[in-house]
C-alpha cells in the first residue's frame, strides 16, 4: 500500500467517509463509465464523497436509477443515464448528455465497461 507523510498512514486512510479535507475534488467533474456495481458503484461514491460531480452510465435503466436515487439520499451530485457503451451512436448521445450537464468541462474519466 502505498504511503504518504511520516510514514504511518495510507493513502487510504479516510475510507471511513470522514476525509479530513486531507483530499478534495470540489469543483471537478467526472464521467464515470459503468458506475452502478462493484467497482464502478466504489469509485462513483468515492469521487462524490470527495466533492466531484459525477455523471455515470449502465446499460440497465432500472439500475442507474435505483443507484441515483440512492445516492441522491445520500447528497451526493450524481446524474447518469442508461447507456450501452459499446454502441457508437450510444456512445454519441453520453458524451452529448455529459457536455450537457458538465457544460462542456470533464476533469476526470473513469471508463470501467469492457467492449
Amino acid at each position: 500500500m502505498a504511503q504518504e507523510g511520516n510514514g504511518n498512514s495510507s493513502r487510504c486512510s479516510s475510507h471511513n467517509g470522514d476525509n479530513g479535507n486531507r483530499w478534495s475534488l470540489q469543483g471537478m467533474t467526472a464521467l464515470v463509465t459503468g458506475g452502478t456495481k462493484g467497482i464502478g458503484h466504489a469509485v462513483v461514491e468515492e469521487l462524490a464523497r470527495l466533492g466531484a460531480t459525477v455523471y455515470t452510465c449502465s446499460r440497465n435503466e432500472a439500475e442507474i436509477n435505483e443507484c441515483l436515487k440512492d445516492w441522491k439520499s445520500k447528497g451526493f451530485r450524481v446524474a447518469g443515464s442508461a447507456c450501452d457503451v459499446s454502441s457508437k451512436s450510444e456512445r454519441e448521445k453520453l458524451m452529448f448528455a455529459v457536455s450537457s450537464v458538465f457544460h462542456g468541462k470533464l476533469n476526470i474519466l473513469v471508463s470501467l465497461t469492457r467492449p
